[in-house]
């Protein structure tokens, strides 16, 4: 396989890109919810609730399950927060073919950055329960910066960390896509992911259904932008 590649930073994000994080991050919004006397939410309606962060998440189980106040968001926010570092990989599963295209990208001498909005002390964690602490060059997170996602400071943070240079960025939901967007970078969306929406309508460059396909579909935006 050839050294040369048209990007030399891809940066991700991480909840409903790289793993499929939704398992843990229910049953840390349901055990929460519980302590404040709430009914659990379904698995899948928290698939569309993620992508904000932890108090976003909460924010919206709160209202899903009746009315929502700071003083319950408040109160419930380091019970969700305990419980999910203490359970943070325990039914999350990194995607298929992930491992292996990020093997390939690293061999061809591309740096590889994570640019979420989970808080930067969680998604460490999840990282490294992972068994990814060696895997990414830079990881920004959504408290890393003063502005988060949308905002496209901590993209462009994560790829001054890994030195700099052409980067395309990979995401699941309209936050991502828009982030991408705005930094004016090649964004593509994984069709598996955590979207609120149908992903044709994310706005990406173009549409991966599995890892397999992210390095040549990597090399096509490079040749259409050529």
């Amino acid at each position: 396989m050839p050294a040369d590649f048209p990007f030399d930073v891809v940066a991700f994000d991480l909840d409903g890109t790289l793993a499929d994080t939704a398992p843990d991050l229910t049953a840390a919004l349901n055990h929460a919810l519980g302590v404040l006397g709430r009914p659990p939410v379904p698995a899948e309606d928290v698939r569309h609730m993620v992508g904000h962060g932890a108090r976003a998440l909460l924010q919206k189980g709160l209202a899903a399950t009746g009315e929502m106040t700071e003083e319950l968001v408040e109160r419930g926010f380091p019970v969700f927060i305990d419980y999910y570092l203490a359970h943070i990989a325990d039914g999350t599963q990194i995607f298929p073919g992930l491992n292996a295209a990020l093997d390939r990208l690293a061999a061809r001498g591309v740096k590889l950055a994570v640019c979420t909005n989970k808080a930067e002390h969680l998604a460490r964690r999840c990282i490294d329960q992972l068994g990814w602490a060696d895997r990414f060059d830079a990881l920004v997170g959504g408290d890393t910066l003063p502005v988060r996602k949308p905002d496209p400071a901590p993209l462009f943070e994560a790829i001054a960390r890994c030195g700099g240079g052409r980067a395309a960025y990979v995401g699941d939901s309209i936050t991502d896509t828009d982030t991408g967007i705005a930094a004016n970078i090649p964004t593509i969306a994984v069709t598996f992911g955590f979207s609120d929406r149908p992903v044709d309508q994310l706005g990406a460059a173009a549409l991966i259904d599995h890892f397999d396909d992210l390095i040549p579909t990597l090399e096509r935006l490079a040749r259409a932008a050529a």
